[in-house]
């Protein structure tokens, strides 16, 4: 559990656990520290998936299905003893949604309110060309640049060698993960019937969101918050997501 979960702010006592889903290439720490931000009703987890951090000498997930059944192995037990929330940041939109889907599909579970951010609806087209970006065969400071681009990367990290390559390479391995996640809304016959909110920030690219409207019977709500693709980094962003969140959780009639 400690090797996949980082939970620095337990709360055994807590109604509803809230599982975070980092960015690619992201750690634990941004949300695992958001624990201390939400009141003792919700016990907030960052997912960590291998080669970063404490796991760093393990090799990468080969594909979506590995850690989509490594995450409902080490977690099914805990989500199947109180109501849980999931929030997906980017690529972590799409484990989180990856992982609700096998949990809906295989244990007949869901989470209570899904929260997504910086990612398009799955089953979107617009979701399609992330799929064939040529990542083999980039250069790594081309990688280098989107990471720079897209922002979240403190300055320090990119002045350090080591640092800068171990971030390209999961970088590319985080997409490579993505790139063999395959959903068809057709082929499937899951629906969900919890709420979704999805967040995007005003300078950052547009996403397709409507088409969550077609996976979940639940309410959908679209908020822009000020800042590009990382916008939830801002401190009065952060403040307004906690809150947010913990008044769709509470709302939820737990």
């Amino acid at each position: 559990m400690e090797k996949l979960v980082n939970c620095p702010y337990k709360r055994p006592n807590a109604l509803c656990r809230l599982i975070c889903f980092p960015w690619a290439a992201g750690g634990t720490s941004q949300f695992a520290q958001w624990g201390k931000l939400f009141s003792s009703s919700i016990e907030v987890s960052s997912i960590r998936l291998p080669g970063r951090e404490s796991r760093l000498k393990e090799p990468f997930a080969k594909d979506m299905t590995t850690v989509v059944n490594e995450i409902t192995r080490v977690l099914l037990k805990e989500l199947q003893e109180k109501p849980f929330a999931f929030f997906g940041h980017s690529f972590g939109s799409y484990i989180s949604f990856a992982v609700a889907l096998h949990l809906k599909e295989k244990y007949g579970l869901e989470p209570i309110h899904l929260f997504v951010s910086g990612a398009h609806a799955p089953n979107s087209e617009a979701f399609l060309p992330i799929k064939s970006i040529p990542i083999c065969d980039a250069e790594d400071e081309d990688v280098l640049r989107h990471i720079q681009i897209l922002g979240g990367t403190p300055s320090e990290f990119l002045q350090n060698e080591d640092i800068k390559k171990h971030l390209v390479l999961t970088f590319r391995e985080d997409l490579r993960v993505l790139q063999t996640f395959s959903f068809e809304k057709a082929e499937s016959n899951t629906h969900f019937s919890c709420d979704v909110t999805c967040f995007n920030g005003t300078e950052d690219k547009p996403h397709d969101l409507e088409a969550w409207r077609d996976l979940t019977s639940g309410d959908i709500s679209f908020y822009k918050l000020p800042g590009g693709h990382f916008y939830l980094l801002e401190p009065s962003n952060e403040i307004f997501l906690t809150k947010h969140i913990t008044r769709c959780i509470e709302n939820a009639g737990l």
